[in-house]
């Protein structure tokens, strides 16, 4: 237990190499579990609970492992110092940050010195029938490599985010999530909730005709008809579709 810690920060960036010019490669969100490999001087090698992703953090005072008992619901939820609406806010944490309640005030809840209204989260064990049924809360969010909260995040981190609200693991890379899916769907079979992958890049499907994906050269969130997708993909990156998932 003596590596083992939780984050009790709304956003940590994993790095790549020791050094805050390294690429992003992912995000530590709020209450989430994780193993301190190793260190060196004020860096840290880690391993996430969630996804068993290994990155570099800069080192900070971080809590003892926790159990959650709530998860964020909404795209933001405002963190008070008090359980008032008046109350001075000092942060905000993203979709599926987790947190451990101690006590309910009216229509807040406190979890370590700070307050959250309840009406912002879901018990841990809460799961959506729709795994994707909030993924509009998403759109026209910032394209942002590495990024996983509601300032920016990368198309496998939109997929992530919502099988991990859902209690359900699923990997952090592109190319690990078309392995980790394993039934292999054809084109004209395609429906709501398929994944649809290109090299280093997946987009969600919501119908027949509409996909969503968090995409680069737009930068932002994006709603496509799925053919205009695929050809623009094709033109414009040379990229071809190597394979469609079902995730139920």
């Amino acid at each position: 237990m003596r590596n083992k810690f939780s984050n009790n920060h709304p956003i940590i960036n994993l790095y790549k190499k020791k050094s805050i010019t390294s690429k992003i490669v992912t995000q530590m969100l709020y209450g989430e579990n994780f193993a301190i490999l190793r260190r060196y001087g004020n860096w840290c090698k880690i391993k996430l609970h969630t996804d068993n992703y290994v990155g570099f953090i800069i080192e900070k005072k971080f809590a003892k492992p926790s159990k959650p008992t709530h998860k964020v619901s909404v795209l933001a939820a405002k963190v008070y110092e008090k359980p008032s609406d008046k109350a001075k806010q000092n942060k905000k944490l993203t979709f599926s940050s987790k947190i451990c309640a101690k006590e309910k005030y009216g229509s807040f809840i406190k979890f370590e010195n700070q307050w959250i209204k309840t009406k912002n989260l879901k018990p841990i064990n809460y799961k959506d029938k729709n795994i994707f049924s909030k993924i509009n809360l998403f759109k026209g969010i910032k394209y942002k490599w590495g990024g996983k909260n509601f300032n920016g995040l990368d198309c496998s981190a939109l997929v992530q985010l919502f099988f991990n609200f859902n209690n359900k693991f699923c990997p952090r890379n592109t190319k690990d999530q078309l392995n980790y899916f394993k039934k292999k769907i054809k084109l004209q079979n395609i429906k709501k909730n398929d994944l649809i992958f290109w090299k280093g890049h997946v987009a969600i499907i919501l119908s027949k005709n509409k996909l969503m994906h968090a995409y680069g050269p737009l930068k932002k969130v994006s709603i496509m008809n799925i053919n205009y997708a695929i050809k623009r993909i094709e033109k414009t990156a040379n990229l071809k579709v190597i394979g469609i998932r079902r995730t139920n």
